[in-house]
């Protein structure tokens, strides 16, 4: 198995903790991974964009002028799309834009993640934040000991409420619970911060695309 350091909050090493080689260790797998990215970025999307058809529009029940002997071309309805405040002619109506992608896919997707994220050292386990109190100070006292520089992710257990509010107000920390793990959160961060309660276990579940 894989085995990495565990390090106290304020960066000494406290010995090593071995990781599972079927989250950590793994050949990422490309293909899988943007496949869920893609299908992820497509769920938040609203879809909410709306025009209203023939049917939908209001008025132009009566036909504007007769049929001959106006000289222009025959019109039923002043609410046709070619006439102004009229219908729109194949225009978008509310739709999910939802894939639907499986589960097994989801956790492939975020295991590769976390091995590219492994095999690039840039995954740190830290043994227990032990804050306290809420201090965003601490927090980013104890980023800087560990090495963590530029964008990244700390998974903090729920439980642990001083450690969840000192990182959240720290720039560039994202802070998640150990089931908000997903492959798109992962890749936009260099680094990814466990405690020794969060790390993930072989057969871990991924969090929803």
């Amino acid at each position: 198995m894989a085995t990495i350091d565990l390090r106290t909050a304020a960066g000494t090493a406290k010995g090593r903790l071995e990781l599972a080689d079927e989250v950590f260790g793994i050949t990422p797998n490309v293909p899988v991974m943007h496949q869920v990215v893609v299908a992820q970025l497509a769920q938040r999307r609203a879809g909410t964009q709306s025009t209203k058809g023939r049917a939908q529009v209001s008025g132009g029940g009566r036909k504007p002028f007769r049929q001959k002997g106006t000289g222009n071309a025959r019109q039923g309805s002043t609410r046709a799309p070619q006439f102004s405040g009229g219908a729109v002619t194949l225009g978008p109506t509310p739709r999910s834009y939802g894939q639907r992608t499986p589960k097994k896919m989801i956790s492939l997707a975020l295991r590769s993640a976390l091995s590219d994220r492994m095999a690039q050292g840039r995954v740190v386990v830290v043994d227990e934040w032990g804050f306290a109190a809420p201090s965003t100070k601490s927090a980013v006292a104890a980023l800087a000991a560990l090495g963590v520089t530029g964008r990244a992710m700390v998974v903090v257990d729920r439980g642990d409420v001083a450690a969840s509010k000192s990182f959240r107000n720290v720039a560039d920390v994202q802070v998640v619970a150990p089931g908000e793990l997903n492959a798109y959160d992962v890749l936009c961060n260099e680094w990814i911060v466990f405690s020794s309660a969060t790390v993930p276990a072989a057969g871990a579940k991924a969090g929803a695309s």
